[in-house]
């Protein structure tokens, strides 16, 4: 019987085995292979599979994924989002991808010029006088901004400022970067409205904080209308006001950070402008840094010199006296920075600042359908999330991970679960800014009609056995969370057969 191949693949590894090859090798010539005892004893193990053969294998798997160019991705905080292939044309044209730098400086002009223009865009954007381009991701674009900030307080004479202040609202990162980075970190509360109880913050602020971490706009998806207050109080206090870049694609090109008091924040370019990411990587963090942080911007940078561009690789010297030296070996996430560039210049300031209008709208969309049917965690408008509880399933007897599970046999990608951690139940949606109503419009569907089964007692089975219909069925999370498995073995029929 022929199989589903939608439901089901093996691995190249459990393909037949055999002693033919579907591939020609020359013999290698003469007799000596100087190889020593490296020379291998046993079967590679790999299966003899033609070219037809492995194009349709890894095409079937493929088939298995869930994907943005298959369907929406409500995850909220991760801003899911099509990205345009013209910027992968872009970063394959030879003149970028071709490149290395240890090339000669005059050679790699053309590079330096792109980094240098991508500067002067997140400069713009930000109102921040400096940018950092080195740090690798978002949490080493924290990283960045705190060494700074310890750099600063040293240089002052205030090193015995040991603490940051981190909302309970702010990004599930910023406590760890703090850490990592010699602090203790104490956590702030929110207000019945959902962001930073300012007074709370106030009553803790002393001669003993460094900086205080705030996400705006924040991860239940609310614009921190306190800012300017916060900024105020925390530098009155003598500390560092740090802003996490996780959610810019909400404000950009709405307002700058120099609005808001903001020393230091990290922009997330795979999130904010484009990149395909998730998975690992690929990623890039640029910190944008204020007057009172820049002298201390980390190496290597670039500066304008008898009409080039030249590199400053090492801390210390005259255009880096200050520097905290290097965090990350060359010059940044080349790649994410010429995707970024494409995509800044392809829509210009205009269009970015419709880019966020448009994340916020979808968002608010989504709020006002789906609040009939779920409920939402905190009343009036959102950003680009919005956030709903789990009181919705309140003596249904079915959980928010029930919920989710059932929204994958209904074709959909569930939304961020159980996040941010002080909602109960928490459903995280970010439909982001390139969803149109269309597709909205069939997730709220989706929602909708799973909603009005919950309160269908004949139905909880369901939800407690969803997905149904998926190639992979309800696995044991928790099982596999703490006892993962790291490598593939063979079966052991497989290893008698051989």
């Amino acid at each position: 019987m022929r199989k589903n191949f939608l439901h089901e693949e093996p691995l190249v590894f459990e393909y037949p085995f055999s002693d033919k090859s579907a591939v020609d090798f020359n013999s290698p010539l003469g007799d000596s292979e100087n190889i020593g005892d490296l020379k291998r004893t046993t079967p590679l193990g790999l299966s003899s599979l033609s070219e037809p053969e492995v194009v349709r294998h890894y095409t079937r798997l493929s088939r298995l994924n869930y994907s943005i160019d298959t369907g929406l991705y409500p995850l909220g905080s991760c801003t899911m989002k099509h990205n345009p292939r013209l910027n992968e044309k872009m970063v394959r044209l030879d003149g970028f991808m071709n490149i290395h730098p240890f090339q000669p400086e005059k050679t790699i002009q053309g590079a330096y010029k792109a980094i240098n223009l991508l500067s002067d865009w997140l400069i713009d954007l930000t109102g921040l006088p400096v940018v950092a381009m080195s740090p690798a991701a978002g949490a080493h674009g924290e990283l960045c901004g705190l060494m700074c900030i310890r750099a600063a307080h040293e240089h002052n004479g205030e090193s015995k400022r040991k603490v940051v202040l981190v909302p309970e609202s702010a990004h599930g990162t910023n406590p760890a970067s703090a850490a990592i980075c010699g602090y203790s970190v104490e956590s702030i509360p929110c207000n019945n409205r959902g962001r930073v109880d300012l007074q709370a913050l106030n009553n803790r602020l002393g001669d003993d904080v460094a900086a205080v971490m705030i996400t705006n706009p924040n991860t239940c998806g609310l614009f921190e209308t306190e800012a300017l207050q916060i900024s105020d109080a925390v530098h009155n206090a003598g500390a560092y006001f740090y802003m996490d870049g996780a959610n810019f694609n909400a404000i950009v090109g709405r307002l700058t950070l120099k609005q808001l008091g903001v020393d230091a924040m990290h922009i997330n370019l795979h999130k904010t402008f484009s990149t395909p990411h998730g998975g690992g990587g690929p990623g890039a963090g640029p910190t944008v840094l204020s007057d009172a942080l820049a002298p201390f911007a980390p190496v290597p940078f670039l500066i304008k010199k008898n009409k080039k561009l030249c590199m400053v690789e090492h801390a210390g010297l005259k255009d880096s006296k200050l520097s905290i030296g290097r965090m990350k070996g060359f010059h940044g996430q080349f790649g994410v920075f010429i995707r970024a560039l494409s995509y800044i210049m392809s829509l210009g300031g205009d269009g970015l600042s419709q880019v966020s209008g448009d994340a916020v709208l979808n968002a608010n969309y989504l709020r006002v359908k789906l609040s009939k049917y779920i409920t939402p965690f905190y009343d009036g408008i959102c950003m680009h999330e919005v956030l709903f509880d789990g009181s919705f399933l309140d003596g249904s007897g079915i959980k928010t991970i029930d919920f989710a599970k059932a929204m994958i046999d209904s074709g959909f990608h569930p939304p961020t679960m159980y996040f941010p951690l002080v909602v109960e139940g928490a459903l995280l949606f970010e439909p982001t800014e390139t969803e149109s109503k269309q597709s909205l419009d069939e997730l709220i569907e989706v929602v909708t009609e799973l909603a009005k089964m919950v309160r269908k007692e004949e139905l909880t089975e369901y939800f407690d056995q969803s997905p149904i219909n998926a190639p992979r069925l309800r696995l044991d999370e928790t099982h596999a969370a703490r006892n993962p498995i790291l490598r593939w073995n063979p079966d052991p029929l497989l290893k008698a057969a051989e």
